[in-house]
């Protein structure tokens, strides 16, 4: 299951869960087999010049190389562009889990 954390200065007046259900649909298209992404949102009060930063985590596997991981980014950027006003910075990381990562859902 992916993960997404979205930290942010909070002048941007953004709409933070929609922005996080939309990375989710995208992760998808990428990667049907992705599931849920788990999703959260930091705004900032205190900041100097607005940005976003948009952290995205994925389970390592043999499909997910340099081509998949480029694609998604791409793809990411101009989704969340999409929500942002004029000049602000963004920035998107993607990253993946190590072999040591565990999860699981606790009923």
């Amino acid at each position: 299951m992916p993960h997404c954390e979205l930290s942010y200065s909070d002048d941007l007046g953004i709409d933070a869960k929609a922005i996080l259900s939309e990375v989710e649909a995208c992760i998808l298209r990428h990667d049907d087999g992705a599931g849920e992404t788990k999703g959260r949102a930091y705004p900032a009060p205190i900041f100097h010049h607005s940005h976003l930063k948009a952290s995205v985590v994925l389970l390592s596997k043999p499909h997910r190389g340099a081509a998949f991981t480029a694609a998604l980014q791409q793809d990411l950027v101009a989704l969340i562009a999409a929500h942002l006003p004029p000049k602000c910075w963004l920035s998107v990381d993607i990253t993946y889990s190590t072999a040591t990562y565990h999860t699981e859902f606790l009923e």
